[in-house]
């Protein structure tokens, strides 16, 4: 049974509003949710679990992702490119053009 997360969902244009006073260029980056966490995601990206984003340079990944209104909690596991990132990292850990975010929430099955 899929339990829908109810919360308040980031558009796009909120997240363009949180990035609009990057002092440098944006970047391309490919953001990717999974399992639940998919709601979080704007209506039209929810089918693919996926959408490109423009962040700033110096964006950290909790940057990045805080417009989409995530718990903290469900932010379990972290992937930049395949790698994890540890909880502590992700504060200060920047992209680089190209890079490929993906965040899945805890997982439990039997």
């Amino acid at each position: 049974m899929r339990l829908r997360m109810e919360s308040i969902h980031c558009e796009d244009s909120e997240y363009a509003e949180a990035f609009a006073s990057m002092s440098t260029m944006p970047m391309k980056i490919t953001f990717k949710l999974f399992a639940t966490l998919t709601d979080y995601l704007p209506v039209h990206a929810r089918v693919g679990n996926l959408m490109e984003l423009d962040v700033a340079p110096d964006a950290s990944i909790l940057q990045i992702i805080e417009p989409f209104g995530m718990p903290p909690k469900l932010v379990h596991l972290v992937l930049v490119n395949g790698h994890y990132i540890a909880p502590d990292k992700r504060p200060t850990h920047t992209l680089q053009e190209g890079d490929v975010l993906a965040i899945w929430p805890p997982i439990a099955g039997g």
